[in-house]
């Protein structure tokens, strides 16, 4: 991302964004507010599922039309993600709008999809391999544009299905089938092939994948904004509550090790026992969207636009949280406890 002009150098850093269905949204909102602020300078982006979609839509608007055109073009995606969901027989029941929540818990049609997932396969029960998110991401990214986008590092994750590797698709590799594999859950979605290769969900290997950033860019920051929470204070009890816990805990594992890498390395050159000439040092920061915590894990197959907004205000509000009380430690500190983020 070209460095604004202002009478002090922008601070580079560089964003790692989660995926998780609709809370994709919260990471919305941190980006709104984020590309506001022309103190910062993003050189690079890496993102999985939902957080791909966020970054190759940021990609092709600021290419169209610096910062005011990625925040518009982020507009018009979550916008037209809400419209193709009005057609969607998944919504709310009664119920859940009578107990004022976001969830589809108590939506027959959401029940009834949760049911056929897990005892029947998408080339089972949607042979036509028909998925209206594609059409969405198709109509609004401009895929010639992310590809030329020479003002941003992109970095894109799947999961190899024949390897069980990562792959990374960068600029010039990003597709709209790339997008699609590092969103494609197998209970949901036939496997993404790409080059004679079937791919997944990029969130088995890397929710999201920070080694590109280290070796690509140039940046020592890492801002992570996560959606899916490390931490849960109570038991889940429910079949849905221990499904949901099992997946943040699967999603997040991967991101942990590189946090666990990270904080090695660091002790290491503070304590002389490696070079910066060899080694580079990073400082990681974090926006996380506790405030999502109490959602159930249906929220996330929700996309109404009154519930996208409001997470995106979410992410907005998060974003400054962290502006106000970390900007000024980019380039000189980490903001994450990682000691005991990881013990």
């Amino acid at each position: 991302m070209a460095q604004a002009t202002n009478s002090t150098t922008p601070k580079p850093v560089n964003l790692a964004l989660q995926g998780g269905g609709a809370h994709g949204a919260f990471t919305w909102g941190v980006l709104d507010r984020l590309l506001e602020d022309d103190r910062l300078w993003i050189e690079g982006v890496t993102g999985t599922s939902a957080g791909a979609m966020n970054a190759v839509v940021l990609a092709a608007g600021f290419q169209q039309g610096g910062r005011d055109g990625a925040r518009e073009k982020l507009e018009e995606f979550w916008k037209a993600v809400s419209e193709s969901a009005a057609f969607s027989p998944i919504k709310r029941s009664p119920l859940d709008m009578a107990l004022g929540q976001w969830s589809l818990d108590f939506s027959p049609s959401y029940l009834a999809f949760d049911l056929i997932s897990r005892f029947s396969s998408p080339y089972e029960f949607n042979p036509l391999n028909i998925n209206p998110l594609r059409e969405v991401v198709e109509a609004v990214v401009d895929f010639e544009r992310v590809q030329a986008c020479d003002n941003l590092k992109l970095f894109v994750a799947a999961t190899n299905v024949f390897t069980g590797k990562i792959r990374i698709f960068r600029e010039k590799e990003v597709t709209l089938d790339a997008v699609m594999a590092s969103a494609c859950l197998p209970h949901i979605f036939q496997a993404v092939e790409i080059d004679g290769e079937p791919y997944w969900d990029g969130g088995y290997m890397g929710n999201p994948p920070l080694y590109p950033l280290f070796y690509s860019t140039k940046a020592r920051d890492i801002l992570l904004v996560q959606i899916n929470p490390v931490e849960r204070r109570e038991v889940p009890k429910t079949a849905r509550e221990i499904l949901n816990r099992q997946n943040e805990i699967t999603f997040n594992s991967t991101l942990l090790r590189e946090l666990r890498a990270i904080q090695f390395v660091t002790r290491l050159l503070e304590e002389n026992k490696l070079s910066e000439d060899q080694y580079k040092r990073i400082y990681m920061h974090r926006i996380a969207g506790d405030e999502l915590k109490p959602l159930t894990s249906s929220s996330k197959a929700n996309a109404e636009w009154a519930f996208l907004t409001e997470l995106k205000e979410i992410g907005r509000r998060s974003a400054q949280t962290w502006i106000d009380t970390h900007q000024q430690d980019l380039g000189k500190r980490n903001t994450i406890d990682l000691r005991s983020t990881l013990e």
